[in-house]
Formats: structure tokens, sequence, C-alpha cells
């Protein structure tokens, strides 16, 4: 672990933001994917779909991401409320590591459904937030998600923080969402939630360099582990927190910190 005061550590960080937190980030990564979109639920569509594959190698997860976006005849949205099940056939040959055309399918039916019956996803998010996270709200929209017929294999491409899921392709979504800093990578669509409640995008990389700097003592990633970083992260900056998220992701990715 690197020993490091308080302020020494917030001006490490905070320098390694603005080194990753640049308009350059945007191309190679997932997120490229709902930048594409302009329309506010397509950009919805797009981030989620994408983000829900964004495990294993980044350059991969981003074609695969475009790829979904090209089946949906990219417009997203327009797809998901209008589509005839005939055209989910379209779907078929989709595979992103474990994620294939029937999981493909049944995300396309179940944002249908919460975009018909739930008022779309930020209004999921809008009603099941605290004061202090939107963890709650991730457990709603794994409820949502699965009132509808579904397979059993499918679920586990939803995380659900009541089972000590760490949720980090969904709070990675989030960041995208809600957070508005100028710099062009995070789009801030939702501007009646507060970036201050998010949670970092927890993974082995992220972990293994928040405990470097002393963010994070738990060895697991799990549900604590992610509480930890949290409050952590809130220390150094309570409004934005997540911001250190290009930080962490950037020393473990491109340093080898």
């Amino acid at each position: 672990m690197i020993e490091l005061s308080k302020e020494e550590l917030k001006d490490f960080l905070d320098s390694k933001v603005l080194q990753y937190n640049t308009f350059d980030f945007i191309e190679p990564d997932p997120i490229s994917v709902p930048h594409r979109y302009s329309l506010k639920e397509d950009i919805e569509i797009a981030g989620f779909l994408a983000s829900s594959i964004a495990w294993g190698n980044r350059k991969m997860i981003t074609k695969n991401g475009h790829r979904m976006m090209d089946l949906l005849g990219n417009s997203p949205y327009d797809f998901v409320m209008s589509h005839e099940d005939y055209q989910l056939e379209r779907l078929n040959g989709f595979v992103h590591r474990t994620f294939n055309a029937e999981d493909f399918n049944h995300f396309i039916k179940a944002l249908k459904h919460i975009y018909t019956n739930k008022g779309g996803l930020q209004q999921i998010f809008v009603n099941n937030q605290t004061d202090t996270s939107l963890q709650p709200a991730i457990h709603a929209l794994n409820e949502a998600f699965f009132e509808i017929p579904h397979l059993n294999r499918t679920r586990k491409h939803v995380a659900d923080p009541n089972k000590g899921s760490v949720a980090k392709r969904i709070n990675m979504c989030l960041r995208w969402f809600i957070r508005n800093d100028n710099m062009g990578v995070d789009l801030g669509i939702w501007d009646n939630i507060s970036p201050s409640k998010l949670s970092c995008p927890l993974d082995v990389h992220s972990g293994n360099v928040a405990r470097k700097l002393g963010l994070l003592t738990r060895k697991q990633n799990d549900g604590k582990a992610l509480q930890e970083l949290d409050n952590s992260l809130r220390l150094l900056d309570q409004n934005d927190p997540v911001k250190y998220d290009f930080a962490l992701f950037g020393l473990g990715i491109f340093e080898g910190f």
C-alpha cells in the first residue's frame, strides 16, 4: 500500500481524473455507443445495452455494443417500443461471452415493459433512490426487468445489490447518465438525480488500485467493498465522488499501477 496523506492522495487522483476524463476517452470505450445518439431514450437504451455486456476485452465490448445498435436499425428506442416478435429474429447469432441472442431478446422485451409500464429507466431510479444511494433503485430495476416471462439464464446479466453484487456494469451506466462535468465524456442526461449518490464501478482493476492507495481494505469485491470504496471517495469529493473512476481505471488499465 502506498502511504499518502489525504491531501496528497486527493491531489494525485484529481490529476489522474484530469488526465483521463477527456474527449479522447470516448472512442475506444463502450460509452461511445450511447454517444451515437441525441434522443434521450436512444441514449438510455444504447447505454444500458452496451454497459450490460461490459466485461472482458474493452475493444470487443465496444465493437459488440455498436453491433447491437446496428441490429436495432440504429434506432434503439423505436425498435424497443414498436418491434414485432418476428423482428427479434434479426438478433439471432449475436453473442458476447455468455450473453447471447436469447438474453438480448429478453432485454428488448423487458425494456419495452419498463418504458410502457414503469415510466422508463430514469423513473425507476428517481422513484427508488435514497438520500445517499442508488443501490436500492438497482434492485428495483432488477425486479422490474424480470416481472415478465424470462429464462433463468438471463438473470445473471442484471445485477441485484440485495444479493451482494457490486453491480459494476449498472453503476458504470449510471455514471454515464448522471454525471455532467462539461468534459464531454459522461452524458449527464438525468439531471434530477444527484451525482453524489453514484457508486464507483468496482471491478478487479479498480479494486486493486483502490487497495494500493488505501481507499479499500476489504479483500473481496462485494457489496461491502463497494460501500467502503464509496465512503472513501466521498471523503475526497462529496459532490462528485465517481469522477475518480477515471483515475482508478486509468491507473489500472493504462499504467499497470
